[in-house]
């Protein structure tokens, strides 16, 4: 599992107490505990739902339906046993993220870089900008006479 099914997968154990889970409310949720800042509008990608899933139901005993709503948005219930989506809605779905902004493993590892100080050489310092260029509009003048 890659990090962003380990993100999905942790918010699902968050969330399981609900009877109704979203895919906007997961992708909340890790955005939450990875304090991640943009991609407010930013989905999740269907293959990597079904892979956290997968990895619960293998070591936290819990089974969850996937439905997909008329929007195309995954809904994930508690059942008792897990339920995938059908062929004609898991085609939908996957043609549909081809439009929409997804959250993916680089965005992950990015938050995560910054939040523990910038990854392998340490906090990238902040440069300013010193020297102001300025157009001389006389010399261009010069030049043609």
């Amino acid at each position: 599992m890659n990090q962003i099914q380990e993100e999905i997968a942790a918010a699902l154990i968050q969330l399981s107490e609900k009877s109704l889970i979203t895919e906007a409310l997961i992708a909340k949720k890790i955005r939450e505990n990875i304090k991640l800042q943009g991609k407010q509008k930013a989905g999740l990608a269907f293959t990597d739902i079904e892979a956290a899933i997968l990895y619960i139901e293998e070591n936290n005993n819990l089974h969850f339906a996937l439905h997909l709503n008329s929007a195309n948005d995954i809904l994930i219930k508690q059942a008792d046993s897990a339920v995938g989506l059908e062929g004609d809605a898991r085609k939908r779905r996957l043609a549909s993220e081809k439009s929409m902004s997804v959250l993916t493993n680089g965005d992950v590892k990015k938050a995560k870089e910054s939040k523990s100080g910038g990854g392998k050489n340490g906090p990238k310092p902040h440069s300013k900008r010193t020297d102001k260029k300025r157009l001389n509009v006389n010399k261009i003048y010069d030049d043609f006479e």
